[in-house]
């Protein structure tokens, strides 16, 4: 075989994506690899075709054992015998494994960091061929990384124990210089060859929102999303039993993920989300990590993230598939101080005191930035890419900030009623006091300070809450203020408000005439939508059955390709994207019926 015809066979794929052949081409000849993917790019396929093609085994190792599982199961899905090792088997499971694994059975084999120190492990490593080594998130070997991992530095030692060096491959989705420096060296590349991809992700939609009720905006959005997956990320465990409770008082179907819930509820939950038995995930940044799920169809942060890396991780969850997916981030000034306080509660034992001090100062610039971006009134892709150190169009027509549907307002005046009232009130006052006092709104707050009777309370009672929010967004951004950090995040002037309404000096609102819905239903619009819902029941029916995630039949992406092209017979089948050989063999034939049976009824 070669590498078309295992892409076509097994995975069902015409066309390698951007960057892929190359990496599978240096790791099959022999090449040390370091691929900077992000999510989504489909770095798997990077390395199971090599090690399909190679003679001997090869290794994966992955520190999340929900990665595992889904590749596993993709691939025994796909006709390949693979295996993963972790704490997940019993002891009568992970004999049975290493046992098949002995007498060559698997040609993948995902094993968890910290199985590379077992005896049974080595003992086996010792007598078989191993062939490829590849290292996912492999940025958890760095400190100057997201995920820092003291077992990740053992690797090195594991790889250079073995009888014959095999090829060293490693993945992660984002690093910083500093880091894939780090990757090399710790991991003992040998004149690797570096690829870092695009962190484009075209087909997701990106938004940064203020709102001043984060449930009641939640809301509004899960109405589109009611038969769809999606992911809500919270920073708190808190904050996260509080939306999961309140989402289902609401009746939606939904479970919750964090690491105060036991070990076998995570377990739980996890797997019902992945297996569609609940649709909404709300969840720490705990979750997600490894968990290749392509249906993913909204990201939604309900608190900003702790840097742009974090973000883009999360947010990369969605879309997998490649079909048109939402990412809203909402954001308030308190997210800023929260983060603040959780990059000083973290404190990895493992490290002395200076290189504490050195990660948090570290960890403080990436808030800063994600702020930053919060604020941003440019395209946000221009933004993350630009970040990633990638050149981007100023435009990219698919995030909140680049939409043509608007109008402007001239709000300077406006804008001087908020500058006159920081000035009334000593600069003491924060954000969310300002839009109350300016809104009208009697508040304890408000109530407590005697600020009904300020001459500017009520004054912008006409806008909305979130308008007037917006309007001190944008004296910020335009610097005429700022937000004091030090002071309980009071809104202080800059000399420059003294310019404002002069020249071109002016404050200006973008009203937008279309909703976002309407702009993501018009561009994910199925080729034929009733044949659609009638493969996805049947894809469902079929995956209860077999009790496995509905994805691992066909994605999305595949039914809708199936949709379009009506396949009746084996050629016509095998040219739907995402269909193999194995799947084929599988489910085709149960498929073409359900196509035949839809053209004969609708002829």
């Amino acid at each position: 075989m070669d590498k078309y015809t295992v892409l076509k066979n097994i995975f069902g794929y015409d066309t390698f994506r951007t960057g892929q052949e190359e990496i599978i081409d240096k790791i099959s000849t022999g090449t040390d690899v370091l691929a900077v993917m992000p999510t989504g790019a489909g770095k798997s396929v990077c390395y199971q075709i090599p090690a399909l093609l190679l003679d001997g085994i090869s290794i994966v190792i992955s520190p999340l054992i929900s990665l595992m599982t889904d590749q596993v199961m993709n691939l025994v899905q796909n006709g390949v015998r693979a295996a993963y090792i972790n704490s997940f088997l019993s002891e009568k499971q992970f004999y049975k494994a290493m046992d098949n694994a002995e007498k060559g059975i698997y040609k993948i084999i995902y094993v968890a960091p910290e199985r590379l120190e077992t005896e049974r492990f080595i003992s086996f490593a010792m007598r078989s061929k191993i062939s490829l080594v590849c290292v996912d998130e492999a940025h958890c070997v760095s400190q100057w990384g997201q995920d820092f991992r003291p077992s990740y530095m053992k690797i090195a030692s594991f790889i250079n124990s073995l009888p014959s060096r095999p090829i060293v491959a490693a993945f992660t989705a984002t690093a910083t210089e500093r880091v894939k420096k780090d990757i090399v060296k710790l991991l003992g590349l040998k004149n690797p060859f570096v690829e870092t991809l695009s962190f484009n992700r075209e087909n997701l939609y990106i938004e940064v929102r203020r709102p001043l009720n984060r449930k009641r905006e939640l809301l509004e959005i899960l109405q589109r999303y009611k038969d769809e997956s999606g992911i809500i990320y919270c920073l708190t465990r808190k904050t996260t039993d509080e939306i999961y409770e309140f989402l289902e008082n609401k009746g939606y179907s939904v479970t919750n993920y964090h690491a105060g819930l036991p070990d076998e509820q995570r377990r739980q939950n996890q797997e019902d989300f992945i297996y569609d038995r609940k649709k909404i995930a709300v969840a720490t940044n705990a979750f997600g990590m490894g968990i290749d799920k392509p249906n993913v169809r909204f990201v939604i942060n309900y608190n900003m993230p702790k840097s742009i890396e974090e973000y883009y991780q999360e947010i990369g969850r969605a879309g997998r598939d490649g079909l048109e997916s939402e990412c809203i981030l909402f954001f308030a000034d308190e997210d800023v101080r929260l983060n603040k306080f959780l990059i000083e509660k973290n404190s990895n034992e493992e490290l002395s005191e200076e290189e504490k001090e050195k990660i948090r100062k570290e960890d403080f610039k990436r808030l800063y930035k994600i702020r930053d971006f919060a604020y941003y009134d440019g395209c946000l892709r221009e933004y993350i890419l630009n970040y990633f150190n990638e050149k981007a169009r100023p435009k990219c027509n698919h995030c909140a900030n680049c939409r043509d549907d608007f109008e402007l307002y001239d709000v300077t005046l406006e804008a001087k009623s908020v500058v006159a009232l920081i000035k009334d009130n000593g600069e003491r006052l924060a954000k969310a006091r300002l839009v109350e006092v300016l809104c009208g709104i009697e508040t304890e707050f408000v109530q407590k300070r005697g600020l009904e009777f300020s001459a500017y309370f009520g004054v912008l009672s006409r806008f909305s809450p979130d308008i007037v929010d917006d309007i001190i967004r944008r004296l910020i951004s335009g610097g005429y203020a700022y937000i004091d950090e030090e002071d309980y995040y009071s809104v202080k002037l800059k000399y420059e408000h003294k310019y404002l309404g002069y020249g071109e000096n002016k404050i200006v609102l973008r009203m937008y005439k279309t909703p976002v819905s309407q702009i993501i239903k018009n561009r994910s619009l199925s080729p034929n939508k009733a044949l659609l819902e009638i493969l996805k029941e049947k894809r469902s029916i079929l995956a209860k059955q077999e009790k496995i995630p509905a994805v691992n039949i066909f994605n999305d992406a595949t039914l809708r390709d199936m949709s379009k092209k009506m396949p009746i017979n084996k050629e016509m089948f095998l040219e739907v994207s995402g269909v193999g050989v194995a799947k084929y063999k599988k489910y085709g034939d149960i498929f073409i019926d359900v196509i035949k049976q839809f053209k004969e009824g609708n002829a």
